[in-house]
């Protein structure tokens, strides 16, 4: 089995109220091997989000410890978890996050040209064909469709080769048909690229499609279940 790229060893992370102290996690430890696809499952206020939140370096856990890529988080400034972000992990979420005055191209292009990649706008060219968005490049966000502007900010979350991709609820905001066309999109895009993927879902097809399904509730791991998926997905376009 391939060495962990994400460890977390006795996890907690307590947030603050006017009602007093929130308890999201509990106590939480998971190794996640390089390459594995891997489903968080649980219900609403279980701590799965959070979870993602905290092996992204989005949320700063309480206690314990947090390893990505060979990095402490805990040891890292902002800055430092911008940076292992930005060379580690592409991120995508529920809501598209597109910048509604840029196009399909332009969205994608954004965080090179932030960097400084002379090649920005052909590198997001050809992601955007990856995904199946080759001729609505030009487009911008109000003239695509929910499914469409999904694709976007997958390939704007591939740009620099991430080894590990987190996506939370990315077809909550889709009906059932282009979210299984996002789905096997994701894991078409996974497989080819052989990253490491964590999809937070309250959606159990889609967990089953994982090859691991890691299952929360009350902010602790009450399930974790490894089984071998069939790689043969009928990936979109």
């Amino acid at each position: 089995m391939n060495e962990p790229i994400i460890q977390l060893d006795n996890v907690h992370l307590t947030l603050t109220s006017r009602a007093g102290p929130v308890h999201i996690l509990r106590g939480v430890s998971l190794d996640v091997p390089a390459g594995q696809p891997a489903a968080i499952v649980g219900p609403s206020g279980s701590g799965k989000t959070s979870l993602l939140m905290v092996m992204a370096g989005l949320e700063r856990a309480s206690s314990g410890t947090v390893a990505v890529a060979g990095r402490q988080l805990a040891g890292l400034s902002e800055d430092g978890l911008a940076l292992l972000r930005g060379a580690e992990m592409g991120i995508i979420f529920q809501s598209f996050h597109l910048v509604p005055t840029m196009t399909a191209l332009e969205n994608v292009a954004l965080p090179m040209e932030l960097a400084g990649d002379a090649d920005a706008f052909e590198t997001a060219r050809g992601l955007l064909e990856e995904v199946g968005l080759a001729t609505r490049t030009d487009h911008f966000p109000a003239q695509l469709s929910g499914g469409e502007q999904q694709r976007v900010a997958i390939a704007r979350a591939l740009v620099r080769e991430p080894r590990i991709i987190f996506a939370d609820e990315p077809t909550g905001n889709l009906d059932s048909g282009t979210g299984r066309q996002i789905i096997d999109l994701l894991f078409g895009l996974r497989e080819r690229r052989n990253a490491t993927l964590i999809i937070v879902t309250h959606d159990d097809h889609l967990a089953a499609m994982a090859d691991r399904t890691i299952r929360m509730a009350d902010g602790k791991i009450v399930g974790d279940e490894t089984r071998i998926v069939s790689t043969v997905r009928a990936v979109s376009p």
